[in-house]
């Protein structure tokens, strides 16, 4: 059961749902203090009740066909969590081990996220359980279509917009846009996000969650720690948009990347990947998406099958960018990370470290640990950023989103020490910052009382 009496009741309605339990137990961990508050506590913890029932949840059927000729049949849903800050905003994820308990992590997730970007967005997360690995592009177009036609009718430019995460990137995106406008014969509109810039996309929306992570972690670096990424040894999982472009902005930073990986095995640079390498890299991944074990021997790397960078036990590191999925650090990677000098996390994923992880990272007060809440959203950020562009039927260039988007990592950043005070943690501020947000939203709207 929960560590918080109040919270008893949804345990017992959602034991099946494990990952989303554990995204609210963190998220009431570092509010706790705010429950207690003998003028408000009340209050917050029916808003915080409020916020853990989403506000709708949509499922269907997506039948599409594959080059077999073959009916195939998936499950696809949309979990509208929470519009008090503005229309539902968040991912849609295509990958396997997708369901409803799933989706309603990312999306609880995602309300504190979008709330922190200061931009006027809800939180919501979308997808199915399709796995495009192996899919030929016809099918994976064959599937998009299906699914937005399922879609369509519940998302719209002041409902629900939604965009890509796992298995969905710029090609799905299209295929999916394609389909709503056939559909729905609206045009321009900001319905979905991650657009190319062929049809109203923005500057930066694949680099920006990797980017805002790296531009949040060198605000926390320099602040708490008095020190710099340049030379910095850094350790980052995933191969997807969001190691990628983490990838590319800490060597830009002078950072040396010494791990990439995927779900088979790890990539160790020794010495930092090279330019040589990243191309390699970003050629393997996005051109011929293959695995990074077929890099081994091309880049100066050695290919390591059957691990993770949180489970090579001599790897010194000096900063982690956990970027793959949840719970991919567990208690023995954060006690490893410690041991080989690691001084902080910053989560390019969503809750990519397991609970008893966390208590690891937090057994130190100096130890920086930034969640994904405020360390990736920039990706949303910067979808946001979209939405008011197609919205205002104008164009910014791509220096204009950089610097909106440091900017907006910057306040993120302000906020999170604002609301930590004195004796918080980062972590504890950035969920505070962006609980207290919608928390003081649906008191103005009349909606907890």
């Amino acid at each position: 059961m929960s560590k918080f009496d109040f919270l008893d009741d949804l345990h017992s309605k959602y034991p099946h749902q494990p990952v989303f339990l554990q995204a609210v137990e963190e998220m009431a961990l570092a509010i706790d203090p705010l429950f207690r508050d003998p003028e408000n506590g009340d209050f917050y913890k029916r808003a915080f009740l409020y916020m853990t029932e989403p506000e709708r949840m949509i499922s269907f059927h997506v039948p599409w066909m594959d080059d077999a000729g073959k009916l195939q049949i998936n499950r696809g849903w949309r979990v509208e969590f929470s519009s008090a800050l503005g229309p539902y905003k968040g991912g849609l994820r295509f990958h396997p081990t997708v369901d409803d308990g799933i989706l309603k992590f990312l999306g609880f997730e995602q309300i504190f996220k979008n709330a922190l970007t200061g931009l006027p967005m809800g939180g919501g997360k979308g997808g199915s359980d399709f796995n495009p690995k192996g899919k030929s592009d016809s099918e994976i177009r064959r599937f998009c279509e299906s699914f937005m036609t399922q879609l369509c009718r519940y998302i719209g430019a002041s409902t629900d917009v939604p965009a890509g995460d796992i298995g969905v990137g710029g090609r799905e995106i299209g295929y999916m846009y394609g389909q709503y406008k056939r559909l729905s014969n609206k045009h321009g509109e900001g319905v979905l996000t991650g657009k190319s810039m062929l049809f109203g996309g923005i500057h930066l929306r694949p680099e920006a969650t990797g980017y805002g992570a790296v531009y949040m972690a060198k605000h926390a670096i320099e602040d708490k720690l008095k020190k710099s990424l340049d030379g910095a040894r850094c350790a980052v999982s995933g191969s997807g948009n969001v190691a990628q472009y983490s990838t590319k902005m800490l060597m830009e930073l002078g950072g040396k990347v010494v791990t990439i990986s995927d779900s088979d095995g790890v990539l160790v640079f020794d010495d930092g990947m090279t330019s040589d390498d990243f191309d390699k890299f970003i050629e393997a991944k996005q051109v011929k998406r293959t695995r990074l074990s077929s890099l081994d021997g091309s880049v100066s790397g050695k290919y390591v099958p059957d691990q993770s960078p949180w489970t090579l036990t001599e790897m010194q590191v000096d900063f982690a960018f956990p970027c793959a999925t949840q719970n991919e650090i567990d208690k023995n990677g954060a006690s490893l990370l410690m041991k080989n000098g690691c001084m902080g996390v910053f989560e390019g994923a969503n809750l990519p470290v397991t609970a008893d992880g966390q208590d690891v990272f937090r057994s130190d007060r100096t130890f920086v640990y930034i969640p994904g809440k405020a360390a990736n959203a920039g990706g949303v950020g910067v979808s946001g950023l979209e939405m008011s562009q197609n919205a205002s039927r104008t164009y910014w260039k791509k220096e204009k989103v950089d610097e909106m988007l440091k900017e907006m990592m910057a306040e993120i950043y302000e906020q999170m020490t604002d609301a930590a005070g004195e004796d918080g943690t980062l972590e504890q501020g950035c969920n505070r910052a962006g609980f207290l947000k919608v928390a003081n939203a649906l008191k103005e709207l009349g909606w907890v009382y």
